[in-house]
This record gives structure tokens, sequence and C-alpha cells, in this order.
């Protein structure tokens, strides 16, 4: 997975990559759930007409768009707002994302809400963390745990340097993530990763 330019590393900004791969050709408006310090909305930004940006935190917001300011001037509008209530248009996004955001709020009304906001033929993409709740996750988590050793050392220099997002713990588990996401958007690909993090992809019929 390519890193591109590194401001800082921690787990989210490992996983960018994953969302930005899903961004599709041509796209025109993109919506970014959960958008913390602005970092990976600005590289929305660089393959994506417009970008909408929300996240309920005010200093989060702040810092998103002073970085704006400098990386995507005009290109990005970042609204300080609870997402489950906006009341975005239906049906009005090419492409819909969240990077470990959904888990501090009502998943499955997120996902649902995320889901309408796109354009037929619109691509949703999530990266998400969740609890363990069997054997297996605790195996998966140990292996996670080597794995997070590993990249610490290899970024050591650049962590550290994060904005100091807000944390939350995991209610929902791994199991619970995969069927509550199958539910509701019926084909959507479902990944598990390495440093405790999943992701699904799915295209709007």
């Amino acid at each position: 997975m390519s890193m591109g330019r590194v401001e800082y590393w921690n787990h989210n900004v490992h996983y960018q990559p994953v969302i930005l791969e899903a961004v599709p050709a041509d796209c025109g408006a993109a919506l970014e759930v959960g958008c913390g310090d602005g970092l990976l909305a600005c590289r929305l930004a660089e393959r994506c007409a417009e970008v909408i940006a929300i996240d309920r935190d005010a200093r989060m917001i702040a810092l998103a768009r002073e970085r704006a300011q400098r990386q995507a001037p005009g290109r990005v509008t970042f609204a300080e707002a609870d997402f489950l209530a906006c009341s975005l248009p239906a049906a009005s996004f090419d492409f819909a994302c969240a990077n470990t955001s959904l888990h501090h709020m009502d998943f499955a009304a997120a996902l649902a809400a995320m889901a309408r906001a796109l354009r037929p033929g619109g691509r949703l993409a999530v990266v998400g963390v969740a609890a363990p709740g069997s054997i297996g996750d605790h195996l998966a988590g140990a292996a996670s745990v080597a794995a997070d050793r590993l990249y610490r050392l290899a970024y050591r220099e650049y962590r550290g340097r994060g904005p100091g997002a807000p944390v939350k713990d995991p209610q929902m588990t791994w199991a619970q993530v995969r069927a509550t996401a199958s539910d509701l958007l019926p084909g959507v690909r479902y990944r598990r990763h390495l440093l405790s993090r999943y992701s699904l992809r799915w295209k709007r019929p």
C-alpha cells in the first residue's frame, strides 16, 4: 500500500489509500463523514471536482479549514455538524467515504444515510474499527499488535505529529459490522485488515 507523502502517521492515515483508490474516475461531488483535520478531504480534492466534509468537533473543523487554505483553496467545503442531523439531498454525490468515524455514531443509520446520498452508480468506501467478539477476533488482534509495532518503528519520525482527534472505543463486533453492512448494502465488499481495521466498498445500483 503506497502512503504517498507523509505528514504524520497513525492507523487512520495508513489506510487512507484504501479510500483514495476507491474514488471513481471523473468524480464530481464527494462526501466525507467525520473529516477530522481535513487531511483526507484535501487529498480527495485532488481527485474530485467538489468535496463536502463534515465533522462535529469544532477544533477539528478549524484545523481542517486552515489546512484547506494551504493545500486545496476553494475546493473543499467543511461543515461543523452532526452528520446524522444533516439534511443532505438524496442522490447528490458520486463518492461517499468515512475513515474510522462511523463507530462514533449510529453505524447503521450513518451507513444508510451515506448510501442515500449517492447517485446511481456512485461508490462508497469506509474504513472502520470494531470490537473483538470471538476467539478468532482476539487472534487477529494479536497479529495487528505485531504489525503495529513494525509500522511504528518504520514511521517513528512521523508519530506524535497528528491533530489529536477525539477517540472512542468501538462497541460493535466485527461480525456485527459485517452483518449490518451486508443487510444495508447488498453486494458490499467487506475486508478485514491489519492494524485492527476493516474496509467496506460498495457501488450503488
